[in-house]
């Protein structure tokens, strides 16, 4: 793969996240919208239970100066309440409150946890408990409020919120111990569906251009530039898939100190190669369903994904076999790691429906086992014998045949399994190490 493909595909997978993100995030404002504004357009939170022997239920409220929408068009925070009695809603600046309520039983509210009750969609609260000795005077007699409602039952107060450092009480009206109240709090926010749907039109033109810098490359990518194999090939009688991996000799007792550092710039290209080979995948579920076949361009373009993975793994810690630098290329030959796939002309569509999943969890179990997740506090046996051979290099400067075998062996398993999952053969892959 040149230079050109290369960058076309990073950009084209990162158009793609990109894309996925805004998506995701688009789509997720507008379900906020719709599940939670109300008719009066606030964006409400759901219903609160607040229970408290105290006379007086505070919450804070503190708006700093940056925020964007005090610019022109200030938002307006909606509070409702409903009480079997007569209730006050006020907001006042933290000093004036404070000062208020000096030596007043009073509990503020810290946190707010959703759960289900009573069959009601309401939040447990936790309090910071005061503790004072004096009764309040009746709330609604106080100057401190900037924006205060009072009344029986169920009390609806707007405030356009400002900059500073407030306070939000609820009371009995008439100043009296025992709060039992039940309400919500909500925010005016008229931008966000507008700004779900704009992320959702970004996302989508994003997602479009990456499909098709993507699918370019994949159906570019020709034999002379990532070579299948096909199964002539491949030994008669072996799996479709063949892992290649040999030993260069000498090999630095040090350097594998250092290579994490090297592969800086694989590890950077690989995200997005990965990104669309998961694309391409899923083109070709889809392909293999009504045609019976991999189109020929994705299925070059997942193996040498998988080619380019197991080169940067045998050069780093997947093996440690050999210090000669893996290539960015995903064209078969010419580095001492490979990895050969024979093309099927024909594939089962009702396979590939369930063998990703479902016919290769036995598989995934043990590949775990092998490369982390079921291993040892989720380190798995390969990566553990190639600290082993890592260590035996740094005094020794040996690598041991029967470890590398054996090292070679799981990664040859997983491979298989990644090329079965990844729909590239109907033949089930067997449960041994060897080829």
């Amino acid at each position: 793969m040149n230079a050109g493909k290369v960058v076309a595909l990073v950009f084209g997978s990162l158009f793609l996240l990109v894309g996925v993100v805004l998506l995701i995030g688009g789509g997720t404002l507008v379900g906020v919208d719709r599940a939670f504004t109300d008719t009066d357009g606030f964006l409400t939170a759901p219903d609160a239970l607040l229970e408290r022997d105290t006379y007086a239920i505070t919450a804070p409220i503190y708006l700093e100066n940056e925020w964007i929408w005090w610019w022109r068009h200030p938002a307006r925070m909606q509070v409702q309440m409903a009480s079997s009695g007569s209730i006050f809603l006020g907001i006042g600046r933290r000093n004036d409150v404070e000062a208020y309520l000096a030596d007043v039983s009073h509990a503020e509210v810290r946190d707010l946890e959703f759960s289900e009750y009573r069959r009601h969609r309401i939040w447990a609260s936790d309090f910071r408990d005061v503790v004072g000795t004096e009764q309040p005077a009746r709330p609604a007699d106080q100057t401190i409020w900037v924006a205060s409602e009072e009344g029986e039952r169920t009390q609806t107060l707007r405030w356009a919120l400002e900059p500073g450092d407030w306070v939000l009480v609820a009371m009995n009206a008439d100043g009296s111990r025992g709060i039992d109240i039940v309400g919500t709090v909500g925010v005016e926010a008229p931008w966000l569906l507008g700004l779900g749907i704009g992320l959702l039109a970004v996302g989508l033109i994003l997602l479009g251009i990456g499909l098709v810098l993507i699918l370019v490359v994949a159906r570019s990518s020709r034999s002379t530039d990532i070579e299948p194999a096909t199964p002539d090939t491949l030994t008669p009688g072996t799996y479709p898939v063949k892992l290649i991996g040999e030993r260069t000799e000498p090999l630095s007792p040090v350097l594998w100190l250092v290579k994490w550092f090297l592969l800086i710039p694989h590890f950077i290209v690989l995200p997005f190669l990965w990104a669309g080979w998961a694309v391409s995948w899923f083109l070709s579920l889809i392909a293999i369903l009504f045609t019976g076949r991999y189109p020929r361009g994705l299925f070059n373009y997942n193996v040498g994904v998988l080619r380019w993975s197991w080169r940067v793994g045998f050069y780093s810690y997947e093996a440690l076999a050999t210090d000669q630098y893996p290539p960015f290329s995903m064209k078969a030959g010419g580095y001492p790691a490979d990895l050969q796939v024979a093309y099927p002309e024909r594939l089962s569509p009702g396979l590939a429906l369930v063998k990703w999943w479902l016919l290769a969890i036995p598989h995934y179990i043990v590949v775990g086992i092998f490369q982390g997740g079921y291993g040892f506090h989720g380190v798995g046996l390969a990566p553990i014998l190639t600290c082993f051979a890592a260590v035996m290099l740094l005094f020794t400067g040996r690598y041991p045949d029967e470890l590398l075998r054996l090292i070679m062996g799981m990664n040859r398993w997983s491979y298989r399994v990644a090329a079965y999952a990844a729909l590239m053969t109907d033949e089930y892959p067997p449960f041994r190490l060897e080829e």
